[in-house]
């Protein structure tokens, strides 16, 4: 874990309500795909964990839904503005294991992470697929930037106005894949979990006090002991997870 000050350099909206910010810093501590990054905003006792989308060279990239006070002030944020970032936290997704056709999966504001995870996974040779779920036309994002990598893509809709109408696991039933990752809002992850026929790893959402495993505000039980999300997570492999009633 690195303490940093980053400076913004873009700061603009995808849809809606998603925003991408990209920042100029120290990016050394960020090793691997699936790990966030834990913001400082002035005038909030916590920091706010963020995802990250893509990491090159002192670049960092993060997308973002506006839901609350943190993500509100960060929308309004200007280039050249700085930030006081936590980065290197969480274990992130194990690329070794992903075998030649890797499957991943992402709903709404749990599909940022899994970009560099498909830039990864295609510089090591895997034929990559995504699913990217969504609700509605409107609040479809990085599909255009998932297949300029080379990866194969499937959105869905839940109301069927763009791509395959259903959730995430509709085109899951009809594709062949060695291993899968996702990152999403628990009812997907566990609608996953049912469909998979394979191991995999799946990235959980929790709020958190602290964010690096000091406070232990964010334990779950899993099948080999409790666990903290940000710390020892919040990537979890799909036979430790137990899913509470």
């Amino acid at each position: 874990m690195k303490q940093s000050i980053f400076e913004i350099s873009e700061n603009i909206p995808l849809t809606k309500s998603v925003y991408k910010m990209t920042l100029l810093g120290d990016t050394s501590d960020i090793t691997k795909p699936g790990q966030f990054v834990n913001i400082k905003l002035d005038g909030l006792f916590l920091r706010r964990p963020i995802s990250v989308n893509d990491v090159e060279g002192d670049k960092l990239t993060l997308i973002y839904k506006v839901v609350g006070k943190g993500t509100e002030q960060m929308s309004n944020m200007v280039c050249g503005e700085t930030l006081d970032i936590l980065t290197g936290l969480g274990n992130g997704y194990d690329i070794s294991k992903s075998g030649k056709n890797p499957l991943l999966i992402g709903g709404g504001v749990g599909v940022p992470p899994l970009y560099m995870l498909a830039k990864r996974l295609i510089e090591k040779g895997e034929d990559v697929s995504v699913i990217l779920g969504f609700n509605t036309k409107d609040e479809i994002f990085y599909e255009d930037e998932f297949k300029a990598i080379g990866a194969k893509v499937y959105v869905t809709t839940v109301d069927g106005s763009y791509g395959i109408k259903g959730f995430v696991t509709t085109p899951m039933e009809s594709l062949d894949y060695t291993y899968t990752y996702t990152c999403g809002p628990e009812p997907m992850l566990k609608a996953v979990y049912k469909t998979a026929t394979t191991s995999g790893e799946y990235s959980f959402e929790e709020r958190m006090g602290c964010g690096f495993g000091a406070c232990m505000g964010c334990s779950c039980k899993t099948l080999y002991g409790n666990k903290r999300i940000c710390k020892d997570g919040p990537v979890l492999v799909k036979e430790e997870i137990i899913w509470e009633k």
